[in-house]
């Protein structure tokens, strides 16, 4: 398996994968599948900003997919704070692909002189919740009922992954 920078050939395999997520899950609280066109203009965005999107290749097929960008609205206060998503291809989640993608990720917020990293996880995702734990984020706030997907309402959790000390 290869790690590197997504490219426009690799968006129809990203886009494969984050709308089954969006019409599986509820690890995205969309409800109707995203355009190629999306996709391209999300990617772009990403890119102009000079933030990251990883994506996991394997005989190029794309396995998972992942990124940060900014946090609230990229508001100057914020601006060494990055949120975070990563989705792994239905069938391959649980094989360490999506570990990989976040140790990279990771990775390069740390090279880029972040500060903190930031993941909104469903709290019924408890294997996501495991998955961000291991990788040493910590859970810091659990919101009731901001969501609602499938017929019911769902609750958030923050978590939070500090990537550099103060000197």
């Amino acid at each position: 398996m290869l790690i590197r920078d997504a490219t426009h050939a690799d968006l129809p395999g990203i886009l494969a994968i984050y709308n089954e997520v969006i019409a599986t899950s509820t690890a995205v609280y969309a409800f109707e599948p995203v355009t190629l066109e999306d996709r391209a203009a999300w990617l772009e965005a990403r890119q102009a900003r000079q933030f990251p999107v990883l994506v996991a290749m394997e005989a190029d097929e794309v396995l998972g997919f992942a990124s940060y960008g900014d946090w609230r609205g990229a508001w100057a206060g914020y601006k060494y704070t990055v949120e975070h998503s990563v989705h792994i291809r239905d069938g391959l989640r649980g094989k360490g692909i999506g570990r990989q993608l976040m140790q990279q990720l990771i990775n390069e917020a740390r090279q880029a002189g972040l500060h903190v990293m930031i993941g909104g996880v469903d709290a019924d995702n408890k294997a996501s919740i495991k998955f961000h734990e291991r990788l040493g984020f910590a859970p810091v706030a659990h919101f009731n009922e901001v969501g609602f997907k499938f017929g019911r309402w769902l609750d958030l959790v923050f978590m939070q992954l500090l990537l550099s000390y103060p000197k």
